[in-house]
């Protein structure tokens, strides 16, 4: 008897979502690329207990992403002395979580979650991510 094709398949790992992270972020416009220089992107399972109670989440599941930073607007002459970087943080299981439970890619919700924190970075509303994604697609 033949194993079926998902049987030896694996949850994807902290690099895989990342290679999918940098693959939607190739993806965007050039001009909106050139704005993100600075930006970094990282990718860990969950977020930290600081960050769930910030943002007022129930659980950790509840949060995909976030930005944090100045956003693009407020940068003006760069950072300060002892400012962090602007970074993308997405979150791996609740992104995978997420994707159990709807219809998309692994890969069109990597590249929703990315668009829209880095829609965050810009100031942008929700009608411009929507333009950024359906350019990406």
């Amino acid at each position: 008897m033949e194993k079926p094709a998902l049987a030896n398949l694996s949850s994807p790992t902290l690099a895989e979502i990342e290679a999918l992270a940098d693959a939607a972020f190739a993806t965007l416009p050039e001009h909106f690329r050139a704005l993100c220089e600075g930006v970094i992107i990282k990718v860990d399972d969950f977020p930290d207990e600081e960050t769930l109670d910030q943002m007022e989440c129930e659980t950790e599941f509840d949060l995909l992403g976030l930005f944090r930073g100045r956003g693009l607007v407020q940068q003006g002459a760069g950072l300060q002395t002892g400012e962090f970087p602007s970074m993308i943080w997405l979150y791996r299981r609740p992104i995978l979580d997420y994707w159990a439970a709807h219809e998309e890619t692994l890969g069109a919700v990597v590249t929703h979650v990315l668009i829209h924190e880095i829609g965050h970075h810009f100031g942008f509303s929700d009608e411009d991510m929507e333009e950024i994604e359906r350019q990406a697609g």
